[in-house]
């Protein structure tokens, strides 16, 4: 019981920090997208890179196809929900993303072979319509927004299913050094295209950015460590209220009645599926 509340206060320190790096992308939404993604990536790339000479963990691994595959659409998920940021409310936008769950299932079951049972596919149709609800009713959602964070879900989704096909041969430092890696060249790259220079407290609030996602990363593995994921992952969803919470204190962004019981059926939907499934993947 002891074990299982220290998992529980990870999970939502977790969820806390998550929602900082939420709340503070926001905040810079005057950057551009690649730039934003680059200093995320880079902090905790070189955290990534003190872990593993401390440990002498070699950086290359051994699936370095599949690393980079993981990498590359890791990065490719993380500008789009970025730029989704920038286009609607940051509570829609998290809760949306959480969708990515399905994806992954359906991306196991049609490579994989894994089969889903009969209740998973009820829980993913009411998540479902719980997506449609949410589109339909909330009109600060345009058609573009919306397509940018599906798609963003539906990368997110994929990297489950590269990490299943990783399987336990790689240390998992080594997979977030691969991420953190591309994700800071390839944003550093392509930001200089649109390159917008920080002033003043946006070099604070990158630093924010970098120091936040790492530690949420971190609060998220040790409670996976320390608990059984379908015993701990729900709480995870507390992210997406406290950054519905998050939009409404800091940038008035208020929910109607029907949104905020579409996010709800949102995160019914899901969370049922994760309690009849054997196992959980987080990213």
């Amino acid at each position: 019981m002891v074990i299982y509340s220290r998992a529980v206060l990870y999970m939502i320190f977790s969820a806390i920090a998550f929602t900082a790096v939420n709340t503070l992308i926001r905040s810079l939404d005057h950057l551009s997208t690649f730039q934003l993604v680059f200093f995320r990536s880079i902090v905790s790339l070189l955290l990534c890179i003190a872990i593993l000479k401390a440990r002498r963990i070699p950086y290359a691994g051994t699936n370095r196809r599949w690393l980079v595959a993981r990498g590359v659409v890791g990065f490719v998920s993380l500008a789009l929900f970025y730029w989704a940021l920038k286009l609607m409310p940051i509570g829609t936008a998290v809760s949306l993303r959480y969708t990515s769950p399905f994806f992954a299932a359906l991306l196991a079951m049609l490579f994989l072979g894994e089969r889903m049972k009969g209740l998973q596919w009820i829980f993913f149709s009411v998540a479902f319509l719980g997506v449609v609800t949410l589109k339909g009713v909330d009109l600060r959602i345009s058609f573009i927004a919306f397509s940018i964070i599906l798609a963003s879900a539906l990368l997110s989704g994929t990297v489950y299913f590269i990490i299943r096909k990783i399987g336990t041969s790689e240390h998992p430092v080594v997979i977030v050094f691969y991420l953190m890696a591309i994700s800071s060249g390839l944003g550093g790259l392509l930001g200089i295209f649109n390159w917008i220079p920080p002033k003043g407290t946006d070099w604070w609030l990158l630093l924010g950015v970098g120091t936040f996602g790492y530690l949420a990363q971190l609060f998220m593995t040790k409670a996976l460590q320390m608990e059984k994921a379908n015993r701990i992952v729900p709480f995870k969803y507390l992210e997406v209220i406290f950054t519905l919470l998050a939009g409404w204190i800091f940038f008035a962004e208020s929910q109607s009645i029907i949104a905020l019981l579409a996010i709800s059926i949102i995160i019914l939907g899901l969370l049922g599926n994760i309690l009849v499934s054997k196992e959980t993947n987080i990213n």
